[in-house]
């Protein structure tokens, strides 16, 4: 009886032991999956287009008669939206972490953290037309001369988008520092705003940091607002004043319109890809890198 329910016991951990397996390994297939679409694909288009204009061309416009291949239009817009988004979202998403690990009380937290994580909820293509309808007209009263279409308001708004992002994996990670960390801060005299800045955060350091570049990897890979609010012009530019585009509104703008598969100009997407997948790549390794660094540092 025993040897039957050892056997049992063995045979489930078998059984969930390979689905587990299998759950990772889907995983991996996925991922190597994209990857190899987007290398297949892109190959395709550097056999075209040498890489060095490809980087170094400073127009954008595959689907004009006179074609132009460089990616810098598209890296400025996404750099220049990605940079507005984080200039609102951290200072916010880092003040409501600091307030709601640190003074907020439980029922408190408990309230108000919810509501906050709502925002993520909310589908992109409604932060889009809230751009549009509501920043921008906004904006005008203040800066005249602003386009319709602009990368200030789309910054703005992706900004308000990731601040749930920024704020409740900070705010866990500071919520995770031991309570007698702070307590032997109290202990030597500190206020609760020297135990929460000079103990407190640098405890959480690690977990804040990876927030923070996760929370830029989601805004540079954001879609729906910028193609709706930013507009499709691809200009070398910093002015936040004036339409832009970014790498995935011209991924939008091709995949929804009458390009020819297979051609030159449809596989410019898979360039553009291909582009972005490498940045979240290093934003994600170098995360993982600082991460282990100031776990090291602290341990």
């Amino acid at each position: 009886m025993i040897k039957k329910k050892r056997k049992l016991l063995n045979l489930k951990e078998t059984v969930i032991e390979s689905l587990l397996f299998l759950c990772s390994f889907f995983s991996i297939f996925v991922t190597a999956g994209i990857v190899l679409v987007l290398l297949v694909e892109s190959w395709g288009f550097f056999k075209e287009v040498s890489i060095l204009n490809f980087l170094t061309d400073r127009q954008w416009t595959p689907l004009f008669i006179n074609k132009h291949f460089g990616i810098l239009p598209l890296l400025c817009g996404t750099f220049l939206t990605t940079f507005i988004a984080v200039l609102t979202a951290i200072p916010i998403g880092l003040i409501s972490a600091i307030y709601l690990s640190e003074y907020a009380s439980l029922r408190v937290r408990n309230t108000v953290k919810p509501f906050l994580e709502i925002l993520a909820a909310v589908p992109t293509v409604v932060y889009g037309y809230f751009a549009l309808l509501f920043i921008t007209p906004l904006l005008r009263q203040v800066i005249p001369g602003i386009s319709g279409f602009n990368a200030l308001s789309s910054g703005i708004v992706m900004g308000i988008m990731i601040i749930p992002l920024v704020a409740s994996l900070s705010e866990d990670a500071m919520h995770a520092v031991p309570m007698n960390l702070r307590e032997g801060a109290y202990a030597v005299g500190s206020s609760r705003m020297q135990s929460a800045l000079h103990v407190v955060f640098p405890a959480a350091l690690s977990g804040i940091t990876a927030a923070f570049i996760l929370a830029v990897s989601r805004a540079i890979g954001e879609t729906m607002i910028v193609a709706i609010a930013a507009g499709q012009q691809p200009k070398l530019t910093l002015n936040p004043l004036v339409p832009i585009e970014t790498i995935t509104a011209y991924i939008v703008q091709i995949s929804l319109g009458d390009t020819p598969h297979g051609t030159l100009e449809y596989r410019t997407i898979f360039a553009c890809g291909m582009t972005l997948f490498l940045l979240t790549f290093v934003l994600n390794i170098f995360s993982f890198k600082l991460k282990r660094r100031f776990q090291e540092v602290y341990e």
